[in-house]
């Protein structure tokens, strides 16, 4: 006998018919369902095993100990630019007001080659974050299929004689149509590790492209103020070939009127040939700086070249800034921090390992024998079901594994701390050198003015008759020898002041770093 179902349910303090009470648990059961089915993603989406990132701490001096003082009246001291003067910013080396420079840093980064290989190598590094970003979807694939078969006539059916006597076998076509899906929940966060992990190198690859960029920016600027420092010194030589030439004169004549002999003429004559001799030595170190030149910029040296010019300018007053913002406008540090929070990434991957991988697969498509019932309803096919991979025993390697990428994390903190340090050395250095740089060239320029009282008083007194030419030979080569180094310093004191804001990270800032997000996206 049959239970008759009960004419009244009371559910939530309310009384329904039956077939009310059906349609109510069914609407109750499918919402409980879709609330279910929303909610697992998001629950599972926040399983993500492995550390938090934090930048890794440093200790940074609350200013650089070779910067004067404001209130500093000593003017042997450079001063610099205050923090709040205009920065450094893109194009760094305008701050040197120098046409032929400006344009040919605008060429480096278009034309110079290893600023080339460098962006390949951050396309390559925005393609693999790109690739692991892809372990997040599933995987579909198709594969049609049509097959012709015939079984073999002397093949005896399953059901036949045992006398082995051929049947006749039909040929028999299979029409496929099979769609495949797999994938992989990244249920504890094991592929998310993987994309940031990506994505902090690419990160890391970005700041080594500014990085390189901003090597070959100053090295161009270095090479430029040295070429023009060799034009300095050649129009110094050349004027000190003229003034040499005079004293021939002189001495020539002097010796034609009896005065002076024979051994006076042939000292001013050996001077004149042995600076002679040096001026043309000059134009040795020229043409390899502008070889250099042109190779940083991309072009032949054999078809390049850069008018004579001397060097006139003057060190710009740079801005510096505090030290605790070294750490947001050197590339180079800003690579090694991407690279720490890398290695913390990984961290993560490798405790992943702990956990099950969970893969769900499902197959579906149309297959039948007769390609006019291909694509009907009753040739569907399917199959759905996860599956589960749990290492039950590895001898220890998910735990050593582990123990690798922290003790590469710290390996990359200690890297990152160093640079740092490096850093705060590379600046200090610079100021250093041209605070020291500005006394010693004012005090050399000292220096020249005495040589040339002391050479005027020579070339006097030997016009009297009352020195040899060897005390007026020893005057000029005493002034020559400080006008060249006069001259010498200015070359290094330019040559420092691009040292310094190279060091300084030129007019880049860690903000002009692409995001994680603009890495993995689909657009170029």
């Amino acid at each position: 006998m049959e239970r008759e179902l009960p004419k009244v349910v009371r559910i939530d303090s309310k009384e329904y018919g039956t077939l009310e009470t059906m349609t109510t648990l069914y609407k109750l059961n499918r919402r409980a369902a879709i609330l279910l089915g929303i909610a697992a993603p998001l629950l599972l989406a926040g399983c993500m095993v492995g550390p938090k990132y934090h930048t890794p701490t440093t200790d940074a001096p609350a200013a650089y100990k070779e910067i004067p003082p404001a209130d500093s009246t000593d003017p042997g001291i450079w001063k610099v630019a205050q923090p709040n003067d205009a920065a450094l910013r893109g194009k760094w080396w305008e701050i040197f007001n120098d046409p032929q420079l400006n344009a040919l840093e605008e060429k480096v980064d278009v034309s110079n080659q290893n600023i080339a290989a460098a962006a390949a190598n951050f396309l390559a590094a925005r393609a693999l974050a790109k690739e692991a970003r892809a372990q997040l979807f599933p995987t579909v694939t198709a594969s049609p299929a049509i097959t012709v078969s015939r079984p073999s006539a002397t093949l005896s059916s399953g059901g036949g004689s045992s006398s082995g006597t051929p049947t006749s076998a039909g040929t028999s076509t299979n029409y496929n149509l099979p769609f495949d899906a797999t994938w992989q929940p990244d249920l504890f966060g094991r592929v998310r590790n993987t994309v940031r992990s990506a994505a902090y190198g690419a990160q890391a690859t970005a700041a080594d492209l500014e990085n390189t960029s901003l090597t070959l920016e100053a090295e161009l600027a270095e090479d430029y103020f040295q070429l023009r420092g060799q034009d300095a010194l050649k129009k110094l030589a050349d004027a000190t070939v003229d003034s040499y030439q005079q004293s021939l004169d002189l001495t020539k004549a002097l010796f034609e009127t009896g005065i002076d002999s024979e051994e006076s003429v042939a000292q001013a004559d050996t001077q004149l040939k042995a600076a002679k001799a040096q001026a043309t030595a000059l134009g040795i170190a020229r043409a390899q700086f502008e070889h250099a030149i042109a190779m940083l910029t991309g072009q032949p040296a054999s078809t390049f070249s850069i008018p004579d010019e001397p060097l006139d300018n003057a060190p710009p007053a740079i801005p510096v800034g505090v030290p605790s913002e070294l750490l947001e406008r050197r590339p180079d540090i800003a690579a090694s921090e991407r690279l720490v929070a890398q290695a913390n990434a990984q961290i993560g991957i490798a405790r992943a390992a702990y956990f099950p991988t969970v893969t769900l697969n499902a197959a579906a498509g149309l297959e039948s024998d007769s390609f006019a019932k291909w694509f009907t309803w009753p040739s569907r096919f399917y199959s759905l079901g996860p599956s589960a991979v749990e290492t039950l025993f590895e001898g220890g390697l998910r735990h050593a594994t582990v123990e690798q990428f922290k003790a590469q994390y710290d390996e990359t903190v200690a890297n990152y701390r160093q640079n740092v340090l490096t850093g705060f050395q590379q600046v200090e250095d610079g100021l250093s050198t041209l605070r020291i740089l500005s006394i010693e060239l004012e005090q050399q320029d000292e220096a020249v003015k005495a040589a040339q009282r002391t050479l005027e008083l020579a070339t006097d007194r030997y016009k009297s008759g009352l020195d040899p030419y060897l005390n007026v030979i020893t005057a000029e080569t005493a002034l020559y020898s400080d006008q060249q180094l006069s001259q010498a310093l200015r070359i290094q004191e330019m040559t420092a002041s691009c040292m310094l804001i190279e060091a300084l990270g030129g007019g880049w800032n860690a903000s002009q770093l692409p995001s994680p997000a603009q890495l993995v996206s689909k657009a170029p």
